[in-house]
């Protein structure tokens, strides 16, 4: 299997997403760079976290316009899996394959830490491995990532039990405590958290390393 990772001028966990990949699941991935538009040969694609064109507009504003991710649109309508990784997330949602959108933290500051989360949804494939209900920590770092939508999305991702995962405490202001969402066909994950950062017992625990072994689903 091969796994696409987006790169964008400003990314910045495109190398932790590899080395997760490569190093804890022993699978080939490919740098796609944001002018590439060819994605074919990929079994699933990840977005990864950083500053995608310095987030100077707005986080994912000017990325959703890459290339590469008018052919992830047609990757993702054809079924195709695609995990979105904080600033990953950001661009999902710019792009409308994720509803809501993620804007600046409660408290207007950058948070670094630890996060407390609870499965809400093992729906899809990306979280059975957990189980509904299970609690995990994964690292955040993020100063734009509370989630926002209006009352009917959040209505509707409740019905079509598409909240994905809740921070036990909410360190954000995130409405309803959302940390993660899927599309309702399930191929499309987006969250704040980085399971790339806990893929290992030596770097920050190993809480991380299912949700990323879902790729191969």
């Amino acid at each position: 299997m091969t796994i696409g990772v987006v790169v964008f001028p400003g990314s910045n966990c495109d190398r932790d997403v590899q080395w997760a990949i490569e190093g804890c699941l022993n699978l080939h991935t490919r740098r796609l760079w944001h002018e590439e538009t060819d994605l074919n040969g990929l079994d699933a694609v990840v977005l990864p976290g950083g500053f995608s064109y310095g987030d100077y507009l707005r986080c994912g504003a000017i990325a959703r316009f890459a290339p590469v991710l008018q052919s992830l649109m047609d990757f993702a309508a054809k079924g195709g899996r695609v995990l979105g990784i904080c600033n990953g997330f950001q661009v999902l949602t710019e792009l409308e394959l994720l509803p809501g959108a993620l804007t600046r933290n409660q408290n207007l500051r950058f948070i670094c830490e630890d996060a407390s989360l609870h499965v809400t949804s093992a729906r899809t494939g990306w979280l059975k491995a957990y189980g509904k209900e299970a609690s995990l920590v994964l690292p955040i770092a993020h100063g734009e990532g509370r989630y926002q939508c209006s009352n009917d999305t959040l209505k509707q991702l409740q019905d079509d039990d598409c909240i994905a995962l809740r921070y036990g405490s909410n360190p954000n202001g995130s409405v309803e405590d959302i940390a993660g969402i899927t599309n309702a066909s399930g191929n499309v994950l987006g969250l704040m958290p980085h399971p790339e950062r806990a893929c290992d017992p030596a770097t920050g625990g190993t809480d991380g390393l299912s949700l990323l072994q879902a790729l191969l689903s």
